[in-house]
């Protein structure tokens, strides 16, 4: 026991030591990780044997489920919704036409059956959502016309449903008799209901229940996550597109203590891959590897230059997209994690395959993360893809900036107070400081003898609030039947202790007061004040 708490220990301080020399190195971190393993493994530097596929698979599995669903809560739905349509057909069509072309090749070029190589090309067709996160963050690639938004989405929704397919066709090569149709739909429908059901709980139990516990709804987010994959795993449903879909519920709306769970899910997946990628390097026998890595790199060839680039093809091109863009989303196909899990359910089912499939399927996981991961940089400058005017990180929902200063606007009217005034003459509230003022198409640093005018847009800068735990933010859509459709915030019925802080319409968002009118679509964000006096003038 103590030894191997000491083992992990060590693992864990050399990862996050690699961590930091793979981000001077074009390589991913997460190859290294997996050179970590096999230096740890039966034929490395320490010779530990290890090669128990059931322990291996629970582990990865359950490692596997958080990453799945940081994914989808990362996902950032306004940044992404360009671009939803192309990722969803890119994540479900060219899945199972990557699989079909790659098992068309297996047949071909290895000699296998066309079972087993639909089978084989079923568990490498989707991209890896943690190797691409990992390239895209890592390199700050922010690429044009959405396309980081684009690969995001689909490589962190695609990997359910190469699982349904690859346990489609365990039991079609087993033999079992089985609906295929009732199959899919099973899995897709509980998944879909299940995800569904416990996101929107989820986020209706963190915004209306006190915990009494300072990180008492990041626990309770932690178990909503396990349940999230437990229970329709259980009912025969796909777990993974259930923790993905209610990782983006819940990420995509406002909830109390937010900051605190993107910190704790950021460690948590960064942990979890670290465990992932450096068990399969121990579990891996190098000296095995060259009996497969001819066909391996068979197909990883096919994959790169004929499979993953048709699909790609034949789904964006009807959209009007660049060459250069099909290029650079060919070429980011990475495979990874998912992939090589994957084939140890297929180990595990015990069916008789041609090559050893974990041996083959991790050969190609490391020539992709290798080449394409290390090259993905240089493709998309050489396609001139590189969005120099944007920053990769605001695609995903758990960016933060680094600081303990919020900065606000106050746009100056012709009849605002502060409407020919000069700054010196406004009793700004302590620790407020304008910093900026746009005037027309003029930018000033402004000085205390500067004047306001009608049109003026100031900048001001303030220390940062962070002791939510008495303040809750939920928000609520005004549809059409909503009883305070075209009504004046002053005429609402609101509780005490509620206030409405912003309006967010067409895009836009408005701070109201109480002439503001409430318009059909609006999203309107509350704030309820928890365990606080009404304050008297």
């Amino acid at each position: 026991m103590n030894q191997l708490l000491l083992l992990a220990g060590v693992v864990i301080v050399a990862c996050i030591l690699m961590n930091r020399i793979a981000a001077k190195l074009p390589l991913p971190s997460l190859l290294l990780f997996i050179g970590l393993g096999m230096c740890f493994g039966v034929d490395g530097f320490f010779k530990i044997p290890f090669d128990d596929y059931e322990l291996s698979e629970v582990i990865c599995s359950v490692s596997l489920l958080f990453v799945m669903f940081y994914g989808g809560f990362g996902t950032n739905l306004k940044t992404a919704k360009p671009v939803m349509g192309k990722a969803f057909l890119l994540s479900t069509a060219g899945v199972v036409m990557t699989a079909a072309l790659v098992g068309a090749a297996a047949h071909v070029l290895l000699g296998v059956g066309w079972m087993e190589g639909i089978l084989i090309g079923s568990v490498i067709a989707s991209t890896d959502a943690a190797s691409v996160f990992n390239v895209l963050r890592s390199k700050q690639l922010s690429l044009k016309y959405n396309t980081d938004s684009l690969l995001e989405l689909e490589s962190g929704s695609n990997d359910p449903i190469s699982y349904m397919m690859t346990i489609l066709m365990i039991s079609l090569v087993s033999g079992e008799q089985i609906s295929v149709a009732g199959l899919l739909l099973k899995q897709i429908l509980i998944g879909a209901a299940c995800g569904f059901l416990i996101g929107k709980a989820s986020v209706f139990i963190l915004n209306q229940i006190d915990f009494g516990m300072k990180q008492g709804r990041t626990i309770f987010l932690f178990a909503a996550v396990i349940v999230g994959y437990a229970l329709p795993s259980v009912a025969g449903g796909n777990g993974y597109l259930s923790v993905y879909l209610c990782g983006i519920l819940i990420g995509n709306r406002f909830i109390p203590d937010k900051k605190e769970m993107v910190h704790f899910f950021d460690i948590l997946t960064e942990i979890a891959q670290m465990v992932i990628f450096f068990l399969l390097g121990l579990l891996v026998t190098p000296s095995q590897l060259p009996e497969v890595f001819v066909p391996a790199l068979l197909l990883c060839l096919f994959m790169l230059f004929i499979g993953r680039p048709v699909s790609v093809l034949a789904i964006l091109k009807p959209f009007g997209a660049s060459w250069q863009q099909i290029g650079v989303v060919s070429w980011a196909g990475l495979r990874g994690v998912a992939s090589i899990v994957f084939s140890i359910y297929v180990v595990l089912s015990g069916i008789p395959m041609t090559y050893n499939l974990f041996n083959m399927v991790f050969v190609i996981v490391l020539l992709s993360l290798a080449v394409q991961g290390t090259l993905l940089p240089a493709v998309s400058r050489k396609l001139e893809m590189i969005d120099k005017n944007a920053n990769v990180m605001r695609t995903f929902n758990d960016y933060q900036d680094e600081n303990d200063i919020s900065f606000v606007k106050i746009k100056i009217t012709d009849n605002h107070p502060f409407a020919g005034k000069t700054l010196k003459e406004i009793e700004m509230p302590p620790g407020v400081l304008v910093v900026l003022l746009f005037r027309g198409q003029e930018t000033m640093m402004p000085n205390g003898d500067t004047s306001l005018e009608g049109g003026d847009l100031l900048i001001c800068a303030a220390p940062a609030f962070e002791d939510r735990e008495n303040l809750t933010l939920y928000e609520v859509e005004i549809d059409k039947n909503h009883k305070w459709r075209d009504k004046p915030v002053n005429e609402l019925d609101q509780k005490a202790g509620v206030l409405i802080v912003m309006v967010k319409r067409e895009g836009s968002t408005l701070i109201p007061n109480g002439n503001t009118i409430i318009r059909q679509d609006d999203l309107l964000v509350f704030r309820r004040q928890k365990h606080a006096k009404q304050a008297h003038g």
